[in-house]
C-alpha cells in the first residue's frame, strides 16, 4: 500500500479564498458576518485577533476594540497594516494579550487543529472570548464533501464535528456560552438571493436542527485562582517572654529572689 501524499495546505487555502468569491461563497461569508456581528455586539477591549485563511476576509468589523489584528498563512504584496503572517498553530503573540480571538475555518484547514485551539487559548487573556467557525459534517455540505471527487474550495477542509470542538475547548478551560449551526442552504451555485430577509432575521439565532452548513461556537476562557492553605498555628513555636501572662517566672519574682540571696550573704 502506497503512503499517503502530504496535504498541500497552502494550495487549499488559496482554493478556498477563490471559492469564497463565488455567489455561494459570498452568501456564506455574509451569513458569518451577520452571525458574529449579532453575537459579539457590545464586546470591548484592547485587542481583537482573527486567525483565518486570508486577510481579505475580515469579520466582526463592528466590534469596539482598540486594535484589530488579522493573521494570514502566506505573504502577499501591499498588505495593509494590522496583518501578521504566521501559522495558526504558532502565533507570534505573547500569552494573555488578546481580549477576543476569532477562528475562521482555521481548524478545518490546519494539519493540527488541536494545536490551533491551544495557541488561541494561550494568547487569550483570562475571561476573554473566543468565537470558532467551522464546517458542519452533519449537513448537506458534509454529504457533498463525502461524494466530492476534488478538494477545491470548502471541500478541501476537514469538517470536524462540533461536539469534538466543544470537548477540546472544555479541556482547555473554556466555558461554552453558545453553540449552533447556521446557513441551511443547498451547496449548489445558483443566481439570486440565497437567504430571504425573513431568514436573515432568524438566522442569527441558529437553526432548530443542527443541519446548517457551518457552526459557530462562543466560549469564554476561565481562570481559576488557587486557594492558599492556612498556615497551622504551632504552640511549640510560641516563646514565653518575662513578665508575659502565663510565663513561668516574672520580673517581680526574679527581683524578690535576688533580695533574699543578698540578705543571706550568699
Amino acid at each position: 500500500m502506497k503512503g499517503l501524499q502530504p496535504v498541500d495546505y497552502s494550495a487549499r487555502h488559496e482554493s478556498f479564498e477563490r471559492w469564497i468569491q463565488t455567489p455561494l461563497g459570498r452568501a456564506l461569508l455574509a451569513s458569518q458576518r451577520r452571525v458574529l456581528d449579532h453575537h459579539l455586539d457590545g464586546l470591548t477591549g484592547a485587542r481583537q485577533l482573527q486567525v483565518g485563511l486570508s486577510h481579505r476576509l475580515p469579520l466582526a468589523s463592528g466590534t469596539d476594540f482598540s486594535q484589530k489584528i488579522i493573521t494570514t498563512p502566506a505573504w502577499y504584496p501591499h498588505m495593509p497594516d494590522g496583518v501578521a503572517v504566521c501559522d495558526a498553530d504558532e502565533l507570534p503573540f505573547p500569552g494573555d494579550s488578546m481580549d477576543l480571538v476569532i477562528l475562521h475555518h482555521t481548524a478545518d484547514f490546519s494539519p493540527d487543529p488541536h494545536q490551533v485551539l491551544r495557541e488561541s487559548a494561550r494568547v487569550l487573556r483570562g475571561e476573554g472570548h473566543l468565537a470558532l467557525i467551522g464546517f458542519n459534517p452533519l449537513s448537506l455540505w458534509g454529504a457533498r464533501k463525502l461524494v466530492s471527487r476534488h478538494q477545491l474550495g470548502p471541500w478541501g477542509g476537514r469538517f470536524l464535528l462540533r461536539a469534538r470542538m466543544e470537548d477540546w475547548l472544555r479541556l482547555l478551560g473554556f466555558q461554552l456560552e453558545g453553540s449552533a449551526t447556521f446557513f441551511c442552504t443547498l451547496p449548489l451555485q445558483r443566481k439570486g438571493n440565497y437567504i430571504s430577509r425573513q431568514s436573515k432575521d432568524l438566522e442569527c439565532h441558529g437553526h432548530f436542527l443542527p443541519v446548517g452548513a457551518y457552526y459557530c461556537i462562543l466560549a469564554r476562557k476561565r481562570v481559576y485562582a488557587r486557594l492558599q492553605r492556612r498556615v497551622p498555628w504551632r504552640k511549640t513555636r510560641v516563646v514565653s517572654l518575662p513578665g508575659a501572662v502565663g510565663s513561668h517566672g516574672t520580673c517581680a519574682s526574679t527581683g524578690t529572689v535576688k533580695k533574699q540571696q543578698n540578705s543571706s550573704g550568699v
